[in-house]
C-alpha cells in the first residue's frame, strides 16, 4: 500500500506540471493514506486500527471536505465558461481517442487517451493503453471468484466461530457483511462525535473475534488460491500489470 501512495502522489506531481504547462493552476489532489486504503475489508481484524479508525467514517469526512473546500474546487468555479470547458479538457482529455477494453466478467471500459490524467499515467507506466487494459482487467475480476470464496466451507465454518464469538461479546451479528449493511442505521440519530465512538466500540470487537478465529487470515488466504485460479486464463494481463507497477515505482522514486 505503500508503494500505490508514493506512486499516487507521483502522479498528482505530473499532472501539476501538465496543466501548469497548459497555461491553468492546478493543486495537486490529497492521496489516500496507507490507513484510509484499509477501510473496505471484508472483515476488520487489526485491534489498533479499529480503535482508532473504526470503520473509516473519519476519512470519508475528510474526503468531502476536501470534495468541497479543494483550491482545484474554487479556481475553476472562478474561470469563465469557456476556460473552464478547456481546463477540463485539459486534465481529463476527451472521448474523441479513447482506450477501450472487454472485461473479463461482460461489458466494456474506456478512457481518453489524452489529458493531462492520461499523459502522467504514460509517463509513470510507460504505456498507458497496456496499464489501462491490464489494471482494469485484473481489477475486474472479483465478480469471478468472489461468490464462490463467499460458499467456501473454510469460509463460511470460520465466519460462524466468529459469528459465536461476536453473540459472546453481545454484538450478535451474523457476518460481517451484515454489519456493513446495517453499519448507518445503527448510528442512526447520533452526532458525528456520537458515531465515531460507536463504530470504533463494534470494530474493534470485530477485530477482536476476527483475530480469535483467524478470520481476515482465512479470507485472505481463500481470496489468493481462488484469484490464482482465475489468474491463469489471464497471464499476460497479470503479468503486464505487476511489470508495470513495479516500473511505475521506480519512476515515481526518481521524481
Amino acid at each position: 500500500m505503500a508503494e500505490e501512495v508514493e506512486v499516487d502522489r507521483a502522479e498528482q506531481a505530473l499532472v501539476t506540471r501538465c496543466m501548469q504547462r497548459r497555461g491553468f493552476r492546478y493543486w495537486p489532489l490529497p492521496v489516500l493514506s496507507v490507513q484510509a486504503r484499509k477501510v473496505g475489508a471484508y472483515v476488520v481484524d487489526d485491534v489498533a486500527w479499529a480503535r482508532q479508525y473504526g470503520y473509516g467514517r473519519s476519512f470519508d469526512a475528510a474526503a468531502q471536505r476536501a470534495n468541497r473546500s479543494h483550491p482545484n474546487i474554487t479556481y475553476v468555479k472562478g474561470l469563465p465558461k469557456k476556460e473552464r470547458v478547456r481546463y477540463s479538457r485539459a486534465l481529463d482529455g476527451t472521448f474523441t481517442h479513447t482506450i477501450t477494453t472487454e472485461l473479463p466478467s461482460g461489458g466494456s471500459v474506456r478512457t481518453p487517451r489524452d489529458g493531462c490524467y492520461a499523459q502522467a499515467r504514460e509517463q509513470l507506466y510507460g504505456d498507458y493503453a497496456t496499464w489501462f487494459r491490464a489494471k482494469k482487467t485484473v481489477t475486474a475480476l472479483t465478480p469471478l471468484y468472489v461468490p464462490r470464496i463467499l460458499q467456501d466451507e473454510r469460509l463460511t465454518s470460520t465466519v460462524a466461530a466468529w459469528s459465536r464469538c461476536m453473540k459472546a461479546a453481545g454484538r450478535p451479528f451474523q457476518s460481517p457483511d451484515t454489519i456493513r449493511r446495517e453499519r448507518e442505521s445503527l448510528i442512526h440519530g447520533m452526532t458525528e462525535s456520537q458515531a465515531l465512538r460507536s463504530e470504533s466500540a463494534l470494530a474493534v470487537t470485530e477485530a477482536e473475534c476476527a483475530q480469535q478465529t483467524s478470520l481476515g487470515k482465512t479470507a485472505r488466504a481463500l481470496e489468493t488460491e481462488y484469484r490464482d485460479k482465475v489468474a491463469r486464463d489471464y497471464a499476460e494481463e497479470f503479468t503486464a500489470y505487476r511489470r508495470m507497477r513495479l516500473s511505475a515505482l521506480a519512476r515515481a522514486h526518481s521524481l
